[in-house]
């Protein structure tokens, strides 16, 4: 039977967010982002973009969650197939959601676009939000994340610095580990000057180009941000959270925007 949703999909189990269901402004056949992440298990990046346009009516959305089921939601989830802040109409959407839902709204960006005050702005409407930090100089990120031509990384980091002044809800660095674990005093010393609320520790368990660390490597690099980020609150993906399982109401949709965990 064919699903009657096609731009929310979900519940997923977020070691993250606990039941997470996923909103994708973008919802096109392709991947559109401006990262071509090593890591990225939705495949690869086969058209950069940057520019911010709608992809998706906003009552679109709101049309399928009117007709949404009762079920177990913790979070309502910005994400996809590609980098939300493409979406001109982020800002839009996150406040409709919020008419309409009790659930807190929270976005996972890469933060290649937090330069733009209008993003920032968009932002902090919502209630978490979590910015990728892979790279801790320009080199690392042409190296793991694989930008599109002019997103530069000091950019990104002062974009980041200027969101987290302004901020009131919670914020969220993830860190994803591969072959960069030898690094990690970078990225202590940069997390220390950004002070989030939470380090999100991670690395890729879903299939794509690199390998994991195993766990006994990420729970040490986790021990270490412990230590060196005093107050902050410090997460991994081997913490093995015991996560509630919660029917899809669309599991090839949710495959192709997700992927699947090993």
């Amino acid at each position: 039977m064919k699903s009657a949703f096609k731009y929310i999909y979900g519940p997923v189990p977020s070691w993250r967010l606990g039941s997470s269901l996923g909103i994708d402004l973008l919802s096109q056949k392709e991947k559109i982002c401006n990262f071509d992440c090593t890591y990225c298990q939705i495949g690869q990046t086969k058209k950069y973009t940057l520019s911010r346009k709608v992809y998706l009516p906003v009552r679109k959305v709101i049309e399928e969650l009117d007709i949404l089921p009762d079920i177990s939601i913790n979070y309502i989830t910005f994400s996809g197939r590609g980098e939300p802040t493409l979406a001109e109409n982020l800002g839009e959407a996150i406040n409709a959601v919020k008419l309409i839902r009790k659930e807190p709204v929270a976005v996972l960006t890469n933060g290649s676009l937090i330069d733009s005050e209008k993003v920032r702005q968009e932002l902090t409407l919502a209630d978490f939000v979590a910015i990728k930090l892979d790279a801790y100089s320009l080199e690392s990120l042409q190296e793991i994340n694989r930008p599109a031509k002019g997103i530069e990384f000091a950019r990104i980091l002062e974009g980041i610095k200027n969101f987290r002044k302004n901020y009131m809800g919670r914020l969220a660095l993830q860190i994803m580990f591969v072959d960069n674990k030898e690094k990690i005093e970078e990225y202590a010393y940069l997390s220390n000057c950004i002070k989030p609320d939470e380090i999100q520790i991670n690395t890729p368990l879903r299939p794509c180009r690199v390998k994991p660390l195993i766990k006994e490597e990420l729970l040490r690099v986790r021990d270490y941000f412990s230590c060196a980020c005093k107050g902050t609150d410090i997460v991994s993906v081997y913490d093995g959270r015991m996560l509630k399982i919660v029917p899809s109401i669309s599991d090839e949709d949710t495959l192709r925007r997700r992927g699947k965990i090993k």
